[in-house]
């Protein structure tokens, strides 16, 4: 008995290790890309980066789940871990920005595969009992890296090389590989089915024109500029293309019958608009520190530890609960804590403390982490075996398209919503007055060019940023209030239950 709750546990290792590199590795290079363009040019490319990892891992995490549940999971995810970490080692090897964004294609692929296989895969190795547990730890872990990514990523560049923010992987994931691959012995409960290669064929290119839409849209060209409106609308064609594939396909990638489940259909509306609201915090808290407080990079990423470690707590609890009561009381109680959280940081401004901002964080890292674990759980309570990794990768996949188009959303209202406090604090003074600031407000988040900015233009940048901050989480407010009605459509379900061959009580 001791020996199979070893081999357990190993198991367990496994998948949180490759949870953790998948899901850091969606934010580790956020703050080494200052360090990478230096190194390697290429500055009007360097946001490819980050989109390609990040268009790769959303594409294939339904892809991938659909396959784990048809031929087994553990191939799939043993598959996912060697093309994440040939990614990996490729992207430490880069010469230029455009390698590099190839090889974090790569290393996206596999991490498609990593973190919903390893929910589904704990769903069925642990009976009901155990799973509110297990899903608070894989939640808290998730939570915690995406969070800890930026950290680790501006510590690697500032100490070591920026290529270790890639080659930080490979211990760890050669660990988890290992570890699954010798103590991992899964059921052989798989249907061997055909494959949806029309939906694959439609879904792939349908999120790379949305991505790329989302990211270079207001950046390298306008939103109404021929390049942008030509990827939305071949997004709209292919999406519509691929629902009406999915509703002809003997296996879809994408089964519509998951979603006359109410929980699942819920749960993953709530993914979708908590992880909308939930990127705006983790993105403009450390801009307003830097920005408006003056801190340092560093300080300004630590100022997400309190927010981390409450979501690492958060997700635990949320886990234990869900065995005690149902989903949506659980979601329920977090989801308004998380949206008062997000209603009070719309009420800072210049005078706020970092004291008062950190115990902002917390309320927003106590509402949010529960999400992580309980979401999870949920998404795949009424499937089988047969279904449960293509239920897990859909909603993992509607949370990461929710951050995204989060942060484009908030990113186009912040920067509308400066220029305009902008334009009102500096009316009326003359051009040559307010020197080189304002035509480069970025200036003002680097500790020394703000030394060269006169006080008076600093004290209105500083007040033109924080005001367009906290306006930015009042309007977040709105998808943090449908989080709060889409749990109210969750039904009664809760964790701990015994379960039939459909997962029907008993």
């Amino acid at each position: 008995m001791e020996n199979k709750e070893t081999k357990m546990g190993l198991v367990v290792i496994a998948l949180l290790l490759g949870i953790f590199v998948a899901s850091m590795d969606n934010t580790i290079v956020a703050t080494a890309m200052a360090t990478i363009v230096a190194d390697l040019g290429g500055l009007k490319q360097f946001v490819w980066v980050t989109s390609a990892y990040m268009v790769a891992e959303m594409a294939g995490m339904p892809i991938f789940g659909k396959l784990s549940d048809m031929y087994g999971r553990k191939r799939f995810f043993l598959f996912g871990m060697v093309v994440f970490l040939l990614g990996s080692i490729l992207c430490g090897m880069a010469q230029t920005i455009v390698q590099l964004s190839i090889f974090r294609a790569i290393q996206g692929i596999g991490g498609g595969a990593l973190v919903p296989i390893a929910f589904a895969i704990m769903f069925d190795i642990f009976p009901p009992e155990k799973r509110g547990k297990m899903g608070g730890l894989f939640g808290a872990v998730f939570g915690l890296s995406s969070i800890f990514g930026p950290l680790l990523g501006a510590y690697i560049t500032d100490y070591l090389n920026w290529r270790w923010v890639f080659y930080i992987n490979i211990p760890l994931g050669l660990v988890a590989f290992l570890l699954l691959w010798v103590y991992y012995r899964e059921s052989s409960k798989h249907s061997k089915q055909s494959i949806d290669w029309l939906g694959v064929m439609t879904l792939v290119p349908a999120i790379v024109c949305l991505m790329f839409a989302l990211e270079l849209g207001g950046q390298k060209y306008d939103w109404d500029s021929a390049v942008i409106i030509g990827l939305f609308s071949a997004f709209a064609l292919l999406f519509l293309a691929f629902l009406y594939v999915e509703t002809k396909a003997q296996e879809p990638i994408v089964s519509y019958h998951m979603f006359r489940e109410r929980l699942f259909a819920s749960t993953t509306l709530v993914a979708f608009f908590s992880g909308a609201t939930f990127v705006v915090a983790t993105v403009y808290i450390p801009i307003f520190i830097q920005g408006v407080t003056g801190g340092s990079a560093t300080n300004s990423g630590l100022i997400l530890l309190p927010m981390m470690l409450a979501t690492t707590v958060s997700a635990q609890f949320g886990g234990f609960l869900a065995g005690k009561t149902s989903y949506r009381n659980v979601m329920l109680g977090f989801m308004l804590l998380f949206a008062v959280g997000i209603g009070l940081l719309g009420t800072i401004d210049k005078h706020t403390t970092r004291l008062v901002v950190t115990w902002y964080m917390i309320i927003v890292g106590l509402g949010i982490g529960a999400s992580f674990s309980v979401l999870g759980m949920a998404a795949i309570h009424h499937f089988s075996e047969t279904e449960r990794g293509a239920a897990s990768s859909t909603n993992s996949f509607v949370r990461s398209l929710g951050m995204t188009v989060g942060i484009t959303v908030f990113g186009i209202i912040q920067r509308n919503l400066f220029t305009d406090q902008l334009a009102e604090q500096f009316r009326g003074m003359a051009q040559g007055a307010f020197g080189s600031g304002v035509h480069d407000p970025r200036a003002m988040l680097s500790p020394e060019a703000r030394a060269h900015i006169p006080a008076p233009v600093l004290d209105r940048l500083t007040e033109a940023l924080a005001s367009s901050i906290a306006d930015t989480f009042l309007w977040a407010l709105i998808p943090a209030a449908l989080a709060v009605i889409c749990v109210l459509f969750m039904s009664n379900e809760r964790l701990a239950v015994r379960m039939g061959a459909r997962g029907e009580r008993k």
